[in-house]
């Protein structure tokens, strides 16, 4: 059975662009962010992820350290050193973190230390390219982390969502960098004892051709009928959907989801007044029609894409994704991207949105945004 995702956003044609490892866009300090009124200032500048600890403090990751707040992140505590020097490790910005029902802390990310980058511009790939994918788990809220594994060493541009399921599976997902031609394929890694092991889902590959073509970076949520949903990001003007049934160890009804997008990831999260909350980059300004085009040159992408990437809008869904809140953007800034965004529901409805490509730290409040029209 062929499950279709409604929604309620324009539908605006448009093909787009991407960005999964090191491109940035042109910078101009005279062009200031603007947030909505609703918007607050984060108590912190720090990028996250977040979690709840088992004592009430808050933990936060960055590339080598870790950070506790116990006063809901107005203070931070020095940094704590994630790893010691025999480790050669350094996690990437793009990762991603939760505290399972058990209080474990697992952390997905890429090593940064060991990316090695081999693109051929005559060959259209990139052989032996390595980007490898890692997880580790804390049993000390952070503390002390142990059971660090490489799951795999292919290239991966991006590790962006972890959840956890009803049933206790943990689910990440991630990419693998796929050859002749160069192009990015999509997967999810998933474990049943609280983040000790790892088995991979199939590999989903749509093809497509350049360094940031094919399908990238996915987000995930679970439905409340038990599957699992993930939106992709693609060159094609929207994310495409797929569905599990079993966890995440199989993807199924894969198709376009209707949800037209620059192409840059999304960040579908379930908050608790049983919602769920979309962020990601349109393809284009809000009020415009059109936004200029890029790649299609078979390097970039296989196709012209809109990388539109300098509004960051939210939605609201009652429906799980059948339909949504009109789009609204929560922050802007010209000649920057402000992409890449992460939430922690801080307390129930109140939330922080950071971005790993530009600056926004934001708090906002559920309530103000379930009735956009």
């Amino acid at each position: 059975m062929i499950i279709r995702v409604r929604v309620r956003l324009p539908q605006i044609f448009i093909l787009m662009a991407v960005s999964l490892f090191s491109a940035t866009p042109l910078f101009s300090a005279d062009k200031k962010l603007w947030l909505d009124d609703r918007c607050k200032p984060m108590p912190t500048d720090l990028l996250g992820p977040f979690v709840r600890l088992g004592n009430g403090s808050i933990l936060a990751i960055g590339n080598n350290e870790t950070y506790v707040s116990d006063n809901e992140g107005t203070t931070w505590s020095k940094p704590r050193p994630l790893f010691d020097k025999t480790k050669n490790i350094k996690v990437s910005n793009e990762r991603a973190m939760l505290r399972t029902k058990q209080g474990t802390i697992v952390v997905a990310y890429m090593n940064l230390l060991d990316r090695k980058w081999t693109w051929d511009n005559k060959l259209h790939d990139a052989p032996g390219a390595r980007l490898p994918t890692y997880v580790m788990r804390s049993l000390d809220d952070g503390k002390t982390w142990q059971d660090i594994q490489e799951v795999h060493e292919d290239y991966t541009g991006a590790v962006r969502d972890m959840i956890q399921t009803k049933q206790g599976r943990i689910i990440f997902t991630a990419m693998k960098m796929q050859h002749d031609p160069g192009r990015h394929a999509v997967l999810t890694y998933s474990s049943i004892d609280d983040g000790k092991s790892w088995k991979p889902s199939g590999l989903i590959d749509l093809g497509g051709k350049g360094h940031h073509g094919g399908v990238t970076e996915p987000s995930l949520t679970e439905l409340k009928d038990g599957r699992q949903w993930m939106l992709i990001r693609t060159n094609w003007g929207e994310f495409w959907s797929a569905h599990s049934y079993d966890g995440g160890r199989f993807w199924r009804t894969l198709q376009p989801s209707g949800i037209r997008s620059s192409s840059a990831p999304c960040l579908v999260k379930r908050l608790q007044s049983g919602r769920l909350l979309l962020l990601w980059n349109r393809p284009v300004p809000q009020g415009k029609e059109s936004w200029p085009l890029s790649g299609g040159d078979g390097l970039w992408s296989e196709t012209p894409v809109s990388n539109f990437r300098e509004e960051l809008s939210l939605a609201i869904s009652e429906d799980e994704g059948k339909t949504w809140t009109k789009p609204v953007v929560i922050a802007r800034q010209s000649g920057t991207w402000l992409a890449y965004p992460y939430v922690f529901e801080q307390k129930p409805g109140i939330l922080w949105v950071t971005t790993m490509q530009g600056k926004v730290r934001v708090v906002i409040n559920e309530e103000d945004f379930v009735n956009q029209q």
